[in-house]
């Protein structure tokens, strides 16, 4: 996956909108491309696609018109139909009505005890590598004036993200029983509303209740504020909305199962999911994840095993792209100087080879 940035500062959607559209147009069309076949390759219906992709976008314009006006620019200057970008952009709810639910994907940890030192924190992105030859880091002005920094996927709202209010935003996804063909507001476009609007966790988790999800996903907000509760995870599925506090200690970790005890019972994961044995490898390591530098926790994150560590994924060139997972991103959020540090690649290739800051 290749990184690019942008850098937009109006406050407008629509302007907002167009400017992404016309600049990334090539990338963002590729993208819808990409995901309209996967969708194909694992069993869902053309016709499911779009009529979810339409609904969910209804969804977000009833929540976040502002959102949804951003939405409707960008397809009309990079020039796709709408319905093809909302569908993207509720590509987390398309996916949660596939016939068997995916692997998970992803690996976070965040360090946030009570004190002055900001939180320190690290995630992996593990996603088909088929399916993002590009990602963007993308800077913007959010409707309540707060500047924004997130990497997400090209024609995406959003995904991992900081604001310089001082909140950063985690994202893993989940799958529930309860979801379904819905059609709620998409939580990619839930995680961009809480980077532009939220000054505090209590203000991120407030946001979130207030959405109508039909799929499940985990955002764990942080600040750099000393407050109570300072972190948490905010576990969504149609179900229920929960929180999941930080242990005594200030850790908070999270792969791709549920840990609020009122959801678990509801859990969908395939038993050949790896998501208990990263979680399981994360908090074996926590000890030595406290460093201050991103290349410190990367190491430690990885441990002994190295690259060989469960948190690594590696394609398989064998395998057809709807099988394959590879580490695609490591990323660490720095809610004191409104930054993302990341690396293309899996923690070792951070820890060895160095970030960039954005």
């Amino acid at each position: 996956m290749k990184v690019h940035t942008f850098v937009t500062d109006t406050q407008n959607p629509q302007i907002r909108g167009r400017q992404i559209g016309e600049r990334w147009a090539e990338q963002i069309r590729q993208t819808v491309s990409l995901y309209l076949d996967f969708f194909s390759q694992v069993d869902v219906d053309p016709a499911t696609v779009r009529s979810i992709g339409e609904a969910s976008l209804g969804a977000l314009e009833a929540w976040s018109p502002s959102l949804a006006l951003e939405v409707v620019a960008t397809a009309e200057a990079a020039g796709l139909p709408l319905w093809q970008l909302a569908a993207l952009n509720a590509r987390t709810e398309i996916l949660a009505v596939m016939p068997t639910p995916p692997e998970g994907e992803c690996s976070t940890a965040v360090f946030a005890p009570p004190g002055a030192n900001a939180p320190r924190t690290i995630q992996t992105w593990d996603w088909h590598d088929a399916l993002v030859p590009h990602g963007m880091m993308l800077q913007l002005t959010g409707s309540a004036g707060l500047g924004v920094k997130l990497f997400t996927e090209f024609g995406m709202l959003g995904k991992i993200g900081v604001n310089s209010a001082g909140l950063g935003l985690h994202f893993n996804i989940l799958h529930h029983a309860s979801d379904d063909d819905s059609a709620g507001v998409p939580v990619h476009a839930i995680a961009r509303r809480l980077l532009e609007e939220a000054r505090s966790v209590d203000d991120a988790i407030a946001l979130a209740r207030s959405a109508r999800v039909s799929a499940s996903t985990v955002l764990t907000v942080f600040s750099r504020h000393d407050a109570s509760p300072r972190a948490a995870s905010i576990e969504l599925s149609r179900h229920a909305t929960a929180v999941v506090l930080p242990r005594e200690d200030g850790w908070i970790t999270h792969t791709n199962h549920f840990l609020a005890p009122e959801l678990v019972p509801g859990e969908r994961t395939l038993d050949v999911s790896t998501t208990y044995a990263r979680l399981d490898h994360v908090n074996g390591n926590l000890d030595a994840m406290t460093g201050k530098t991103l290349a410190s926790r990367a190491g430690a994150m990885c441990g002994e095993p190295g690259e060989q560590a469960p948190i690594c994924f590696h394609p398989d060139l064998s395998l057809p792209p709807k099988e394959r997972w590879e580490t695609l991103l490591t990323i660490g959020i720095d809610t004191e100087a409104f930054e993302l540090e990341y690396a293309e690649g899996n923690p070792v290739v951070l820890a060895r080879s160095g970030s960039v800051r954005f």
